[in-house]
């Protein structure tokens, strides 16, 4: 197993989105995480389709689209349109997943499905069969920057024995550092989104920032 990295641009230098898009992959990301909230479901409010549209040219990168908006139904097809190659939606979103998942695919991408620390794995396997993608937070959505939750590895666990052989990444974001990246994959995740730990210190340091995360990544499977 190989674990990706995907940068959230949440925590980059947002007058110049393109550049650290394109900096972030050249740095040696795999994906690129695209945060969007609302203001609504989460409290803050980052951007929409469109600016999806105008970073789309700066990589051929899978974009990993983290939809922390309530209804998501409506903008399922403009993120998709806009680039999306992932489009997550949060369980705790709306009444009806199994549709929104069922729609993700019918445009062509990749379904997630996220699930907040509150809630429970077992709220989304009745539709384990519809996804591609777990996006498990390990901090309370919103907000970059927070601390990781260290109970969530135990989440983590059970969701990788509910998983088991199917072809479903389990991804983690919230505090994702070199320090907490180990316990995650050895938990059974494979997909690690990072923002503060990959963007600070400026654009010479994201390569070394990477590399600190896919060596602790690599270290835990040994």
């Amino acid at each position: 197993m190989s674990v990706l990295i995907a940068p959230s641009i949440l925590a980059s230098d947002f007058s110049r989105l393109g550049e650290e898009t394109r900096d972030a992959i050249e740095a040696g990301a795999d994906w690129v995480h695209l945060d969007v909230m609302d203001g609504h479901f989460v409290p803050n409010i980052t951007f929409g389709p469109d600016v999806v549209k105008r970073l789309r040219p700066w990589t051929d990168a899978t974009f990993d689209c983290h939809l922390m908006i309530a209804p998501a139904d409506p903008y399922l097809e403009a993120f998709a349109k806009a680039g999306c190659d992932v489009i997550t939606v949060h369980a705790e979103a709306g009444p009806h997943l199994d549709r929104s998942l069922q729609f993700i695919r019918s445009l062509g991408k990749k379904a997630g499905v996220a699930i907040n620390p509150g809630t429970p794995e077992s709220a989304i396997e009745y539709v384990l069969d519809k996804i591609d993608l777990i996006c498990v937070m390990t901090v309370n959505p919103g907000f970059g920057g927070q601390a990781f939750i260290p109970g969530m590895i135990a989440k983590i666990e059970r969701l990788k024995a509910m998983v088991g052989d199917r072809p479903i990444h389990i991804e983690i974001d919230g505090g994702v550092t070199p320090e907490t990246a180990g316990a995650c994959v050895t938990a059974g995740a494979d997909v690690l989104v990072a923002g503060s730990a990959v963007f600070k210190n400026g654009r010479n340091a994201y390569a070394g920032n990477i590399a600190a995360l896919r060596a602790a990544a690599d270290a835990a499977l040994g």
